[in-house]
């Protein structure tokens, strides 16, 4: 063996051993072009990975181009090696009739000379075809021919290693993705809060849950911010046939426009560099229910294509040439006017009509005060109950208060007021006196038009009467301010972390009342 031939043998043995500590499919493939290039001294190299399902040659690696090339698995000469087995060395390709001459036409590249050889896994089986072309010297002889079978041996071993490893990978990915999902779901049927009230509004939505339970028809779910639209969504699926499938749930509004069509249809591998596949929400949600939030926020593409899903009743992830069929009730929410959208020209009237087969119409608190007692209770009673504070009530005075009260936030906006309110209380018995600092506390005589007593039966409060009471409240509020300070030894910290307050508020009401920070 020559001085020249030990040196590429060499070579060779470093190139194996760094392919073998490489795990990363597509690092891998950079690496064996990048140094059988170098090796053999030619201008470029290509990897063509067989996809066997499609019937597909593809180019994961092509050195001077970053393009995703893929050919019918007959075509070219990596095609012919693929089909054959055999090793095809070209010393002129535009005379090779095997050629294939618009693989130059893409990549934008003249081929001379080529070196093909096939790529074989453990088990003998052909996965692919390693390209070399254009060796600068002119053409490939027999030692080149050998020393790349020999490369491409070891390459394909690492390659198939490399893949399985990233198959690992992906399925651990979706075993940890649906464990999520599966406790997600368990949590949304066991712990989340029930539809409660005995308003009329919220028995005729009760009602209209138990009407469509057994059928699948799309359902529109609107109302206001944090009226619990999710929950009625939870409330139909899980009474229904569906509940035994998976309930997927995808916020619109979170979502940025450039990964819309991802999260909903999914990705296949190899799109482009690095990229695992990857089942969209829709696939998620087969043989169960798909909820859509805030489905007035997405861009009109992605309204089109969510369209083609309800009428075909199919999916195509991105990169894909087949659809996947899917059985899915789509269930979508929103706090806009759907019709005024579409008014201006910024949703779809034909997906309206798709989604708005039923139409649930989720009240604001304000439509509901005689509710608010019921679901103040209930989250009192969640609220103490994590906190080790079991058996708070809330006095009636509390009770009126919220029902006058006209909660912008709705029902979200109640229950973090009433864990503000658990966490606040000095007795298990929640007084006017805890509400300091609440929009309770601050707005002590404000009452909405859907909460306020008639005015034949109950006369206004005098300005006296009004006067007196506001007096009487800041004055309990100034006791109450001296009592915990002198319980804290008139340091601010503890004082206001004892009131429930930011140690700003704190001061802020000490300088309104003219309250002194020394001991007497």
């Amino acid at each position: 063996m020559g001085a020249e031939a030990g040196q590429k043998l060499a070579a060779v043995l470093r190139i194996c051993q760094r392919m073998n500590s490489e795990r990363n499919l597509t690092t891998l493939l950079d690496l064996v072009v990048e140094e059988a290039t170098r090796l053999m001294d030619c201008e470029r190299g290509s990897i063509f990975l067989l996809d066997r399902d499609r019937r597909e040659l593809t180019s994961k690696v092509a050195t001077g181009s970053d393009e995703v090339l893929r050919l019918d698995a007959t075509k070219g000469i990596a095609g012919a090696v693929a089909t054959t087995g055999e090793t095809i060395n070209v010393r002129d390709a535009y005379a090779d009739p095997r050629f294939y001459h618009e693989m130059d036409n893409l990549t934008g590249y003249r081929t001379k000379t080529l070196l093909a050889v096939p790529l074989r896994n453990h088990e003998g089986e052909i996965i692919g075809t390693f390209e070399l072309l254009n060796r600068r010297d002119g053409v490939f002889d027999d030692e080149d021919e050998e020393l790349t079978k020999s490369l491409a041996a070891n390459a394909a071993i690492a390659i198939q290693t490399a893949q399985l490893v990233g198959e690992l990978r992906m399925h651990r990915r979706q075993l940890q993705e649906e464990n999520t999902q599966l406790r997600r779901e368990v949590e949304n049927r066991y712990a989340s809060p029930p539809i409660l009230g005995s308003s009329e509004r919220i028995q005729t939505v009760l009602r209209l849950i138990e009407r469509i339970r057994d059928s699948s028809v799309g359902v529109l779910i609107t109302g206001e911010s944090g009226t619990g639209k999710d929950l009625v969504a939870r409330a139909i699926h899980y009474s229904s046939p569906r509940a035994r499938g998976p309930l997927v749930a995808l916020n619109s509004a979170a979502l940025p426009e450039t990964l819309v069509e991802t999260e909903l249809f999914g990705v296949e591998k190899g799109v482009a560099t690095g990229v695992e596949k990857r089942i969209g929400k829709f696939e998620a949600a087969h043989g169960g229910t798909l909820f859509l939030d805030e489905i007035g926020d997405l861009s009109l593409t992605a309204q089109a294509k969510i369209l083609r899903v309800l009428q075909e009743r199919v999916v195509e992830r991105l990169g894909a040439r087949q659809t996947i069929t899917v059985d899915v009730r789509v269930i979508a929410a929103t706090n806009k006017d759907l019709e005024e959208e579409i008014r201006h020209g910024r949703f779809r009237e034909d997906l309206y009509y798709r989604l708005n087969v039923i139409h649930i119409r989720t009240p604001s608190l304000r439509e509901i005060p005689q509710d608010i007692g019921t679901l103040a209770h209930f989250f009192l009673t969640e609220a103490g109950r994590e906190m080790g504070r079991e058996g708070l009530q809330f006095t009636p005075d509390v009770v009126a208060r919220m029902k006058a009260y006209h909660w912008p936030g709705n029902v979200r906006q109640l229950q973090n007021e009433v864990r503000r309110m658990a966490v606040c209380a000095r007795a298990r018995l929640i007084g006017v006196e805890d509400l300091i600092d609440g929009p309770l506390w601050d707005r002590p005589g404000k009452v909405t038009a859907a909460a306020a007593p008639s005015t034949a039966a109950v006369p206004p409060p005098s300005a006296a009467t009004a006067e007196s009471l506001a007096g009487e409240i800041a004055d309990l509020e100034r006791r109450r301010i001296v009592a915990a300070l002198e319980g804290n030894s008139y340091n601010q910290v503890r004082t206001a972390q004892a009131l429930g307050l930011s140690r700003q508020g704190l001061i802020n009401k000490l300088r309104r009342y003219g309250i002194s920070t020394k001991r007497s």
